[in-house]
């Protein structure tokens, strides 16, 4: 499967829509891309997960230095996923206890505007 990054600034947010698998191979462009936005002065990020058909830990390792970033400059970083295989591996980790995951991307918009 294909893995493309689309990007697009939403009321003052920067939204990421990966697509297809995130796994070693892939995990390094999403990351590469995350830091692009930031270098380009985006703090609010939102990380919409919804055409994502499988994460490893690698995907993982990129979305957990993300949200350290976002907070060390200030910023906020909020993930959209609503497929329970996703969510699995969150709740699993326990990372479901360090991001904040949104089912759908206005709900995310809403609620990284009043952060």
């Amino acid at each position: 499967m294909d893995f493309a990054v689309e990007k697009e600034a939403l009321d003052g947010v920067f939204v990421l829509r990966p697509r297809g698998e995130i796994d070693v191979y892939t995990a390094p462009h999403l990351k590469e891309e995350i830091v692009s936005a930031m270098d380009a002065g985006n703090k609010q990020l939102i990380v919409d997960l919804s055409q994502v058909g499988f994460m490893d830990s690698s995907g993982l390792g990129v979305l957990v230095s993300a949200l350290k970033r976002t907070k060390d400059v200030g910023g906020a970083l909020r993930l959209v996923c609503s497929d329970d295989r996703i969510l699995k591996i969150f709740r699993i980790t326990g990372l479901t206890k360090v991001f904040s995951i949104d089912g759908g991307l206005d709900e995310a918009v809403r609620a990284i505007g009043t952060a």
